[in-house]
Order: structure tokens, then sequence, then C-alpha cells
């Protein structure tokens, strides 16, 4: 993997409400946000309807506008690695309609 991982606002909203209210979540996540290991990638209005194909294509998912904006990323970047908790959906998503992603942490039953 390189670093730091990459992701975007849409990703940082809803981390944050699956923290919940505990301040000492929210504490240790913003921590985690702050060592460096992460990196608020932006994503430009002009950028914004490769997203909307994306959650057309998706439809049927459905892909939300987060999800969304890390696919774009990961066929932005060329970034194959995704460190996720959804991988029920990543492991739907294509990059570039083609490859596969690779879903850190590796699901084991």
């Amino acid at each position: 993997m390189r670093y730091p991982l990459l992701t975007t606002e849409a990703v940082l909203a809803e981390l944050f409400h699956m923290v919940g209210d505990s301040p000492s979540r929210k504490e240790t996540t913003w921590q985690f946000l702050r060592s460096g290991t992460i990196m608020l990638a932006s994503i430009q209005d002009s950028e914004l309807h490769h997203i909307h194909t994306l959650m057309s294509q998706y439809a049927d998912r459905p892909m939300d506008f987060a999800d969304a904006t890390l696919v774009y990323l990961a066929i932005r970047e060329s970034v194959e690695t995704i460190v996720t908790v959804d991988q029920t959906d990543f492991s739907v998503y294509r990059i570039g309609g083609k490859r596969r992603f690779r879903i850190l942490p590796v699901d084991r039953p």
C-alpha cells in the first residue's frame, strides 16, 4: 500500500457518523486522521460527472456518494487497494469497469 492513504470528505462524514457521540471515540478518530496516515483528496466540481456516472452504473446496489468518491479516486490515482468495512459492495465495484479491488482488511471466515 502507498501511504498516506487517500480518502474524501464524504468518507470522513460517514466515519464520524459511525463513530457516534462518544467524545473519546471522536478524539481517537481525530488522532488517527491527524497522524499523517490519511490524506484528504479533493474532487473538483468538474469531476462530479464521473461520480454521477459511477452511481448510475451501480444503481442496482445502490452505490452511495462516499463509495463513488473512493472508486473515482482509485481510477484517477491508479490505486487498486482499498481499506474498508464495506467489503460486500467493494467486492462488486470495479476499477475502470474491469479490475477488482484488493480489499483490506482481508475478511476471514
